[in-house]
């Protein structure tokens, strides 16, 4: 039997019935590595801008989920999500062939600690992220709370081809045509994209920057525990390389309980 929004909930399987039934409205594939799909948003659903929640798929009478960022801001209609595809995936496998129309499922309840209130008050919000893990990052730069916060704003993303940075090339000028976001984010905002093999304007892993100088001298400062606050989101080596450094620096770690310095998240790491 086939399961979707139109089953009665008495028809459900126990495995289902705790999972909300969401309807894609627009799929677009950046790369043969990449894509992003929005889905209809449920009334009742509230989250922070950062948060992740689990979605997925119906796999028999039970849901086959994984942590995913939205990417949408806390204020949008849509909730956006940003995937890489992995021809082997149990679910990744089974995502990048969505269609519009189609459906995913649920559990709503986001979580995670990429968000404002596990990080301290500070002038200078840095985002670094790899890959996909750009995506709770669309989301906080497009929050206008952000603005409130910080002085400044700087997104960082390192991928390995110039095309997997045209995601976070979109977000920045998707941005600038905004009905309301360019006057709240004027000129806070900030991209720096990096690449580590196809050879781009701008070459290098942020940790390397970060070492050498090339960040102080991209943004004119070097990291700063006084003034700035960090968000990491990418592979697990990524995160303990970014940690490594802030917790150099002399920043602290910070969590929804005890807001900190900087902040990483680990649910997307295997």
């Amino acid at each position: 039997m086939t399961y979707s929004s139109a089953t009665p909930l008495e028809d459900l399987p126990r495995g289902l019935q705790g999972v909300v039934f969401l309807k894609v409205t627009s799929v677009t594939h950046w790369t043969d590595r990449t894509f992003s799909f929005t889905c209809e948003r449920p009334e009742t659903l509230r989250f922070r801008s950062g948060e992740f929640a689990m979605i997925g798929l119906v796999d028999g009478e039970r849901p086959l989920l994984r942590a995913y960022s939205i990417a949408s801001p806390a204020w949008d209609d849509e909730l956006e999500f940003y995937s890489i595809k992995v021809e082997d995936g149990p679910l990744t496998s089974r995502l990048r062939h969505l269609k519009v129309g189609d459906e995913i499922v649920m559990r709503a309840k986001p979580v995670g600690t990429l968000v404002h209130d596990a990080l301290t008050p500070g002038k200078r919000l840095i985002l670094f992220s790899t890959g996909t893990g750009i995506a709770p990052f669309a989301s906080v730069i497009r929050d206008p709370e952000t603005y409130e916060k910080f002085d400044e704003v700087i997104l960082t993303q390192t991928c390995r081809e110039v095309a997997e940075l045209d995601y976070g090339r979109h977000l920045i000028s998707g941005i600038a045509d905004h009905e309301f976001l360019p006057e709240i984010v004027g000129n806070k905002l900030r991209f720096i994209g990096t690449t580590t093999r196809e050879p781009s304007q701008l070459m290098g892993r942020m940790t390397d920057w970060l070492r050498d100088g090339r960040f102080a001298e991209a943004t004119g400062a070097p990291l700063d525990p006084a003034t700035d606050r960090v968000m990491i989101c990418g592979s697990l080596d990524m995160l303990k390389d970014h940690k490594q450094i802030c917790e150099d620096a002399g920043m602290r770690e910070g969590s929804n309980s005890a807001p900190g310095d900087f902040v990483i998240e680990k649910a997307f790491v295997d």
